[in-house]
């Protein structure tokens, strides 16, 4: 099975599933449908972001990053950040707490 196929978009929605949860991490997929996004937050930990399938823009610190299919990007822990999807997009978020 593709790592996309874990999960499915949504309408006017962004959807996620936890494929893994331990203490000292997660990783998560997620779905979002075009122009969803998740506004500027920060978190405790570094995480990875690896894009499974679209466009999606990245904010870290103000600065905006464009991530595609098969690209990555690490956000760092205490840095804001946000996501919006220029396209359908599907993600890969790794959450490294220790």
């Amino acid at each position: 099975m593709k790592l996309s196929d874990t999960i499915n978009y949504q309408e006017g929605a962004i959807v996620s599933k936890e494929i893994l949860k331990k203490k000292t991490g997660t990783v998560t997929t997620f779905a979002f449908d075009k122009g969803q996004g998740l506004s500027e937050h920060t978190a405790p930990f570094d995480a990875m972001v690896v894009i499974l399938d679209g466009e999606a823009e990245v904010s870290i610190s103000s600065k905006i990053n464009i991530v595609k299919d098969g690209e990555m990007i690490i956000m760092p822990a205490n840095e804001p950040h946000a996501l919006n999807a220029k396209t359908n997009f599907k993600m890969l978020l790794i959450m490294i707490k220790s």
